[in-house]
């Protein structure tokens, strides 16, 4: 078996698809749950970053077959260089989990985290699966928790949904827009999400606040395959964007859909415009969305108020979703020492 750098533009399409099926096999494993991913759009989704960012990718390979058959990828790095820091995803097929393969692939992103300058490597790490105590013995220690919570849209209450979307205190006007929001709100859109970045931005999947940024944040979502939808409240006497929230449903799981941002601007809370925008957004969906069948979420265990909207809205809860970090130095040393 051997691991090499590697390119998922370049990539032939068995390769990709014998990644997404060492993929499906992890979730299958740790998350199973979860829906496979499909192959639509994968060599986009693996490919394709923000302006000034980079992803770094090796693959482990099994040897060739004797006739000449590439060998099944059963493992796969890649580190997303973004700021001030790496941030890392490591999967390793669970037929050869335990060879030491997932320390392999660590060391050779973690050294050239390090050869790039970079001082910290972050990972998402999903609790209750082997890769906790994975992450733990190579000295990465937890740094934020949340809760992801699922909602199973067959389950859902739409009465109730249709008047929980119309609870939105008098002066505000909620409005859907498909595929991003409309160039001329940028702006207030932008100040929307800046406001309250100290307080609810989350490192490893940050946000966009730079109305430049935000465009670009939007056009890549199309570019990997992940169509975005945007339900925002204005307020009506001044224009500006009072909430909004984000809801992006990938090709390559079509069927359940990823919430990112819900926020409401400080000064127009307490006017019931975050179960209104949600519920609304959940009406969209149905009728936008038909094969979709669940949304998951992931909300700050000390948000109370978000934590009760989604639970009104049908939202269970799944389970912690943690972000861990080390020293990239530390880290290089430890694995080092330890070949």
């Amino acid at each position: 078996m051997m691991v090499r750098e590697w390119n998922p533009r370049t990539a032939s399409s068995a390769e990709i698809a014998s990644l997404l099926d060492t993929l499906n096999a992890v979730l299958a494993a740790d998350l199973p749950q979860d829906p496979p991913w499909r192959d639509s759009s994968m060599r986009e989704y693996l490919s394709e970053v923000m302006p000034g960012e980079r992803r770094i990718s090796w693959v482990a390979q099994e040897d060739d077959a004797p006739d000449g058959t590439p060998g099944a990828i059963v493992g796969h790095v890649h580190v997303l260089l973004l700021g001030g820091i790496g941030v890392l995803e490591v999967l390793v097929h669970p037929a050869v989990r335990r060879t030491g393969l997932g320390r392999d692939l660590v060391r050779v992103a973690a050294r050239r985290v390090w050869d790039e300058g970079f001082q910290s490597i972050g990972v998402e790490v999903v609790g209750d699966t082997p890769a906790v105590a994975f992450y733990e013995s190579l000295g990465f220690t937890r740094d934020y928790v949340e809760t992801r919570s699922v909602l199973d849209l067959r389950t859902v209450d739409w009465p109730a949904l249709t008047e929980m979307a119309a609870e939105v205190g008098a002066g505000y006007r909620v409005e859907f827009w498909p595929g991003g929001p409309p160039d001329e709100l940028i702006e207030a859109y932008a100040r929307a999400k800046a406001e309250v970045r100290d307080s609810d931005d989350v490192e490893l999947r940050p946000s966009s606040y730079d109305p430049d940024r935000l465009r670009d944040s939007l056009a890549t979502l199309h570019r990997r395959g992940m169509k975005p939808y945007i339900v925002l409240a204005l307020h009506e006497q001044t224009g500006d964007v009072a909430g909004l929230t984000e809801v992006v449903v990938p090709a390559q799981h079509p069927t359940r859909a990823d919430q990112y941002d819900t926020i409401v601007v400080l000064d127009h809370r307490g006017y019931g415009i975050d179960r209104a925008i949600k519920a609304r957004m959940l009406l969209e969906l149905r009728s936008a969305e038909p094969q979709l069948v669940e949304v998951q979420t992931w909300n700050a265990q000390d948000n109370e108020s978000m934590l009760k909207v989604n639970a009104e809205l049908g939202y269970r809860p799944d389970r912690d979703w943690c972000e861990y970090g080390v020293d990239v130095a530390e880290l290089v040393h430890r694995l080092d020492s330890h070949r």
